[in-house]
C-alpha cells in the first residue's frame, strides 16, 4: 500500500509509526473524479488542496484538549486513478478501494472531488454493514432521477444512494427542483432538514441525532456551508450552514452513533493557498478528534 509521506501527507505527519499505513487506524483515501460538474470546474484539485492546506494546521485541538492524531495514526495512500474510467468503472473502482480499507478494519476518511463518488463509498460501507445509514451535510439534495442526461451525475448520488434502501438524513437543503421535493414528501426513507427550517435555533439537532441510526456514515458537501464561510465550490448557496453550528451538530452525531466514516466532496479551490480547502481539512480533523477523543 502506497502512503504519502510527511511532504505530502495529512498534517505534515513526520512520525513514521503514526503515518504509515499498517500501523494507522485511520486512512484518507483521495478520489480526483469530475466528470459531471455543471457549472463551475475544478473539484478534481479538492483533495489534493485540502492535504496542503492541511500541514498548517495545528495538532492539539484546545476542544478536545489532545492531539488526534496520536490517537490513531492517519495515513493517507496514493489518489485513485481514474485514468479511462467514468461513471460505473469510475464508481467500481472507487467501491474496490474503499472496500480494501475496510477490510483492513481501517477508519476511512474520504476526500472526493465531485459529489458522484460517495455513491461507490458508501455501497462498500453498506456491503459490510447492512443496517448502516447516511447523514449528508449539502446544499442540494442531489436526488435527480439524472441530470444532463446522466444518471451518474453529481446532481443524482443520492438518488442512486436511495435505491439501496438506507435511511437518508439530509441537513442544509436550500436548492432543488420540484420532483426531488416530491420524492422526499413521498419517501419514508428520505428525511430533510431544509436550511430555512433550522437557521433560527437549535432544537432540530436533537430531533436529528434522536432519529439516527446507531450505525452511521457521513458525507460532507462543502457548498453545505455558508459561501461566506467557504466561498470556493462549484455552485454556491447563500443562506448555508455556518462553523460552529455544525460542529455543536456533528460532535452530537459522533456521541450518538457509530460512525463508520465519512467524506467531504466538491471543494473547488482557487489558488494553492485557499481558505476553503483549509477550512475543509480542519473540519476532517476535528472530525477524527470527535471519532477518537470523545
Amino acid at each position: 500500500m502506497n502512503v504519502l509521506n510527511s511532504e505530502n501527507n495529512f498534517l505534515g505527519i513526520t512520525e513514521k509509526e503514526l503515518y504509515e499505513y499498517g500501523s494507522s487506524k485511520c486512512v484518507i483515501q483521495q478520489a480526483p473524479y469530475e466528470h459531471t460538474s455543471s457549472f463551475k470546474k475544478g473539484s478534481a484539485r479538492g483533495p489534493a488542496a485540502m492535504l496542503s492546506n492541511s500541514k498548517f494546521i495545528e495538532f492539539y485541538d484546545p476542544e478536545l484538549n489532545d492531539e488526534a492524531y496520536k490517537k490513531c495514526g492517519i495515513a493517507c495512500v496514493e489518489p485513485m486513478d481514474f485514468t479511462d474510467k467514468i461513471d460505473t468503472s469510475a464508481m467500481a473502482t472507487v467501491y474496490e478501494n474503499t472496500k480494501t480499507h475496510l477490510d483492513n478494519d481501517k477508519f476511512i476518511v474520504s476526500l472526493g472531488a465531485e459529489h458522484t463518488v460517495t455513491y461507490g463509498i458508501f455501497k462498500a460501507f453498506q456491503d459490510k454493514w447492512n443496517d448502516i445509514g447516511i447523514l449528508q451535510l449539502d446544499a442540494h439534495s442531489d436526488l435527480r432521477v439524472e441530470y444532463e442526461g446522466n444518471k451518474w451525475s453529481h446532481a443524482s448520488v443520492m438518488a442512486r444512494i436511495n435505491e439501496l434502501g438506507p435511511e437518508i438524513f439530509q441537513v442544509g437543503i436550500r436548492a432543488q427542483c420540484k420532483e426531488e421535493s416530491q420524492l422526499i414528501k413521498s419517501s419514508k426513507n428520505i428525511h430533510t432538514w431544509y436550511a430555512h427550517q433550522i437557521w433560527q435555533e437549535d432544537k432540530w439537532m436533537d430531533e436529528l441525532v434522536s432519529r439516527l441510526p446507531k450505525t452511521l456514515y457521513i458525507t460532507i458537501d462543502t457548498d453545505g456551508f455558508d459561501p461566506s464561510i467557504c466561498p470556493s465550490v462549484g455552485t454556491a448557496e447563500p443562506g448555508g450552514l455556518l462553523w460552529y453550528p455544525v460542529l455543536k451538530l456533528l460532535k452530537k452525531v459522533f456521541e450518538k452513533c457509530d460512525v463508520k466514516g465519512f467524506d467531504i466532496v466538491e471543494l473547488n479551490p482557487k489558488s494553492d493557498n485557499d481558505t476553503t480547502a483549509y477550512t475543509m481539512a480542519q473540519l476532517c480533523y476535528k472530525l477524527i478528534g470527535y471519532k477518537y477523543c470523545l
